[in-house]
């Protein structure tokens, strides 16, 4: 029977190894996707935009139901989450085998499918590391695990479609890359299959006459938590956002794209066992606050970059990404603990659903908040650094690391009120 207290890394890898394929698929499903139907297919992107923009917002609006539905079927998880692989799958494949009779609603399919599926396995993936019996200080180590191999998941996502484009045509390439995606995605499901078969769940009851996702949260620690947590993701989005913009226009040195991701992103990966020794000294949500003023800080440097500061700007990628280990693995662990001392383990679905909803509505809040303001302020992408990007700069540093600090000065309040 599985410790309760101290977790075998064998599982722990094998409940982990999911996130690798549900990571790989981010990049090729919102990057890659419009620009084949845009080159290849001649769509327009007025028309793909508009799409995306409609597809997301259901995606976002279908997680709390997902949500709901999960815990209220608790017993068929690992069915469920079945159901999730074989959309996800099949729309994975869709999309790069588009029909040229009806193109637009092809793709318009193939991502409703991709993303449905995402979100069911996702949601229920999440929910069941937070019901896995274990020590509070163990549960960082489930999430680090899982978010560190999702991080490697992106890069390879981020690395790979470059790689066949230089050897394959479009539709070639992306072919392959589907080929490989589906035995990545079977074998992480048999990994966490063999895990799911293993390891010893918290019981879930009381799946009768539940309340919806946002009555759920309808306590003053949920809002204070998912408020902190909306609020942070806004300001981590924004920059995301940006980057290529910042490193092409204002530091002049698109030729370090690369290197600048693979720093940030490694940083995320290298820096988890750091936030989980540190979370069982002083706390998991002490340990939050650090990693936020840490950004805080960070981005207030990237503030006062100029044209040509690559080695600066790559101190402030690993900074920055040690800081975005930390967003990744603590929030969850930290619901995850809550809900097992408020024993609403029934409910885990659903929180977990919510923590999904407001990650897509920070983005899609960042992307409506950025670039309209950037439009406005008359920044125009492709022009000369200096002056011109001043308020790309404000945008890029200054504006999230304000929105930072409200996030950092509602967290003290609320670890101080504890």
């Amino acid at each position: 029977m599985q410790d309760t207290n101290v977790l075998r890394s064998k599982h722990l890898i094998q409940y982990g190894l999911l996130a690798f394929p549900l990571a790989f698929v981010g990049l090729p499903l919102y990057m890659h996707a419009p620009e084949f139907y845009a080159s290849e297919l001649q769509l327009s992107l007025v028309n793909l935009g508009t799409a995306l923009l409609v597809l997301r917002l259901i995606d976002a609006i279908q997680d709390p139901w997902i949500g709901s539905l999960s815990d209220r079927y608790s017993e068929n998880r690992l069915a469920i989450m079945l159901l999730g692989a074989g959309l996800l799958a099949a729309g994975f494949w869709l999309l790069f085998h588009p029909s040229e009779s009806a193109p637009m609603l092809h793709f318009s399919l193939a991502v409703f499918l991709s993303t449905t599926g995402f979100s069911v396995m996702s949601i229920n993936f999440q929910s069941l590391g937070g019901l896995w019996q274990c020590s509070p200080a163990e549960r960082t180590r489930i999430t680090g695990w899982r978010e560190g191999i999702g991080l490697l998941g992106l890069i390879v996502a981020a690395a790979l479609p470059t790689w066949l484009s230089q050897n394959y045509s479009p539709a070639g390439g992306f072919h392959l890359l589907t080929l490989i995606f589906l035995p990545l995605l079977a074998l992480g499901f048999l990994s966490f299959w063999l895990w799911f078969r293993k390891v010893k769940l918290s019981p879930v009851s009381n799946t009768n006459n539940l309340p919806s996702s946002w009555q759920s949260i309808n306590t003053s620690w949920a809002k204070s938590f998912f408020g902190i947590y909306l609020i942070n993701n806004v300001a981590a989005a924004i920059p995301g956002v940006l980057v290529l913009f910042f490193i092409k226009d204002h530091l002049q040195a698109e030729q370090w794209i690369g290197l600048f991701l693979l720093l940030y992103f490694m940083s995320g990966v290298l820096g988890m066992p750091l936030w989980q020794r540190l979370s069982k000294v002083h706390g998991k949500t002490v340990v939050w606050f650090w990693s936020m003023l840490l950004a805080v800080l960070v981005f207030g440097w990237a503030f006062t970059l100029k044209e040509g500061d690559v080695v600066p700007f790559a101190i402030i990628c690993v900074l920055s990404g040690l800081a975005l280990g930390a967003d990744l693995a603590l929030p969850p662990a930290i619901l995850a603990d809550n809900i097992h001392q408020s024993n609403t383990q029934h409910l885990s679905s659903r929180a977990f659903s919510l923590m999904n909803f407001f990650t897509k509505s920070s983005l899609a809040l960042a992307t409506g908040i950025s670039l309209p303001v950037l439009g406005f302020l008359g920044y125009q992408p492709g022009v000369a650094s200096g002056a011109s990007t001043e308020p790309l700069t404000l945008m890029y540093a200054l504006v999230p690391s304000i929105i930072k600090l409200l996030a950092v000065i509602w967290l003290w309040r609320f670890i101080t009120r504890r």
